[in-house]
């Protein structure tokens, strides 16, 4: 399996939509909530010629499952046709997002004072995603879908009984992902989410993980930032591809 697929497939089994469909090429999850990368299709390659036929029984599998349709298609000449097929059908290129791998070592050096990690979530992680400056709706959908993968830890800061800084890395195809990376509002720039990729950096290094990706938006300039110093590289830019 090359990088490209491992990472998609490991990038969906970090959250287990609910139903999943691959066809042609493709991978398609139907999930109702605000994840864009579990309510979305992905090509498991970055050199997949356009097929109209599987995009419209992709666009019907949408209609089926009452998710509106959404593809997730990385930039690149390989994929050029793909572009401009979803352009015909009316669709448009938004929400730029940067796929970044790099190696754990890096991430784990981020910290001294790393996260503390354990194997299921409690309500104070779970919390952080509903603090005030949050969308609710939106952080309850994250905090329930980040907590069905089948293989991960999450991290937590704590400062006086109080969660204040939360992420989550899933193992799968050789990879861990790093997912869910959030601070209260009042406490950012405080080195916290160092602390947490130092956590779970160093809870891939125990299993042997040494591959990272994560995705960021490209608008997001401090996340990138950090995630910089930590030595992740972009590897591609994609788009949601949306009527």
């Amino acid at each position: 399996m090359d990088e490209v697929e491992a990472i998609e497939r490991a990038t969906l089994a970090a959250v287990a939509p609910p139903q999943v469909l691959e066809l042609g090429g493709w991978l398609a999850a139907f999930d109702g909530g605000t994840i864009g990368r579990s309510r979305s299709a992905v090509p498991l390659r970055h050199d997949l010629r356009v097929d109209e036929d599987i995009l419209d029984r992709l666009e019907a599998a949408f209609d089926d499952n009452g998710v509106d349709p959404r593809f997730r298609v990385a930039d690149g000449e390989g994929l050029a046709d793909v572009h401009a097929a979803l352009a015909a059908r009316g669709y448009a290129a938004t929400q730029a997002t940067l796929v970044k791998t790099g190696a754990a070592s890096g991430l784990a050096a981020l910290s001294a004072r790393p996260a503390e990690t354990n194997s299921r979530p409690d309500e104070a992680w779970r919390a952080v995603f509903l603090g005030e400056g949050f969308d609710q709706v939106d952080g309850a959908f994250r905090a329930k879908a980040l907590t069905r993968g089948q293989d991960a830890v999450y991290a937590q800061v704590r400062d006086g009984g109080r969660t204040v800084a939360v992420g989550v890395a899933a193992f799968s195809f050789g990879w861990a992902s790093v997912h869910g990376m959030r601070t209260e509002k009042a406490r950012r720039g405080e080195g916290l989410a160092g602390r947490v990729l130092a956590g779970l950096a160093q809870a891939a290094l125990a299993r042997g993980v040494e591959r990272v990706f994560l995705q960021v938006e490209e608008a997001n300039a401090p996340a990138r930032a950090l995630y910089r110093r930590a030595g992740l590289a972009p590897r591609w830019r994609y788009h949601y591809w949306r009527r």
